[in-house]
């Protein structure tokens, strides 16, 4: 279906203007109709209903779309050497440690080098990541693939601001091991198996250490959070031929224990670092782990779970892959030091405020709704 209305009233006569409306215009149509039959999901077309239909006066609408592009700073993430860890100096070790509760106390944030997962892995998971988000929209979105985890867009979105540009697969560590799931992309299984396996033992790695540095055994998660409990979530950013204001995953907290993110050099993820937004420059070398939800509810708010987004490509498209170390869903989240900043609750119930939450206001609430004093 080709989009033909005008999304923008223009009265303003400036040529520069019109021109840029009317290559938007344009795109609208020419990759809506493309999108039907490649890869991509019609995410031009939910973005341009919502432009329509989101209430925003004229000018917003104008401004939103023709605003310069706002130039972020650009930071890197503290990077740890995990070799430390494994050191034969108590020292050594004992620095790494400290470098580690650092970072997840005062940027939420870190990058990890020589983290024992092999870079050979990492190609071969993003190899057959591609090959997948290469399939046809409709063999993604209507064949079962992954335990049915496919998603894109915002369904839930009501205005602009709330849309991700980005398609998914988000899948339970449970359902991997299923050849159902792969239909004809068997090769994928055994990279998928081995690549979880290895995450889940540098989660694991990183959840102990933080658990140490509070005064806890390091094996702490190791029951609640396993294969039946954690996540991989496959993304990929196309590239948006709007403006580069769209975000490919719109602002948000983790709502785990830490992830780990393999992302590839084109760049895109921002987190917020003394209330204003910064770049984070990739580093082929580092894997990039963050704090989640549940780990600054249980660390009593010693460790931070940090507000981050994804911006999108005007030329480019992004591949990312994130592992969530996450509990069940009857797991008690209690702080882990009195007096608590928290009342008790669990993941499920968490969960299900969250998507409440989001059902009404558009958007995730999060920790403050289980505050003591909110």
């Amino acid at each position: 279906m080709l989009l033909h209305y005008t999304i923008f009233p223009f009265p303003c006569a400036e040529k520069k203007k019109r021109k840029k409306l009317h290559h938007l215009q344009l795109s609208l149509s020419l990759t809506t109709k493309t999108a039907m039959v490649e890869s991509t999901p019609p995410l031009l077309h939910d973005y341009g209903q919502l432009l329509v239909h989101s209430g925003q006066d004229c000018a917003a609408r104008r401004s939103n779309i023709f605003s310069p592009e706002v130039v972020m700073a650009e930071c890197e993430l503290p990077l740890i050497d995990l070799r430390g860890l494994r050191s034969g100096d108590e020292r050594e070790r004992a620095g790494c440690a400290a470098a580690i509760c650092r970072a997840s106390s005062e940027w939420g944030f870190f990058q990890v080098i020589n983290h024992g997962i092999s870079p050979e892995l990492l190609r071969r998971m993003r190899r057959e990541q591609v090959k997948l988000f290469h399939a046809p929209f409709e063999r993604k979105a209507t064949c079962g693939l992954l335990n049915n985890s496919y998603r894109w867009g915002s369904p839930r979105a009501t205005s602009p601001k709330q849309f991700s540009w980005s398609e998914a697969f988000h899948i339970p560590l449970a359902k991997i091991s299923e050849e159902a799931c792969y239909g004809e992309f068997s090769s994928l299984r055994g990279v998928m198996e081995e690549y979880a396996a290895s995450m889940q033992g540098l989660a694991r790695l990183l959840a102990g250490v933080l658990a140490q540095n509070l005064g806890h055994q390091k094996g702490v998660f190791e029951e609640s959070c396993d294969e039946s409990t954690c996540f991989l979530r496959l993304n990929r950013y196309p590239a948006c031929p709007i403006s580069p204001e769209i975000c490919g995953l719109v602002p948000h907290t983790d709502s785990d224990f830490l992830t780990i993110l393999h992302q590839d050099e084109v760049g895109g993820l921002q987190l917020m670092k003394d209330s204003k937004w910064v770049a984070v420059k990739p580093n082929p070398e580092a894997l990039i782990v963050n704090i989640g939800d549940l780990f600054q509810a249980w660390s009593n708010d010693a460790y931070k779970s940090v507000e981050h987004k994804v911006m999108a490509n005007a030329k480019v498209g992004r591949y990312s892959i994130a592992y969530f170390l996450c509990p069940s869903y009857e797991s008690s989240i209690g702080s882990c030091k009195e007096p608590s900043i928290y009342r008790k609750f669990t993941f499920g119930e968490y969960r299900e405020q969250i998507q409440q939450d989001v059902k009404m206001t558009g958007h995730k609430v999060g920790l403050r709704r289980f505050l003591l004093n909110w």
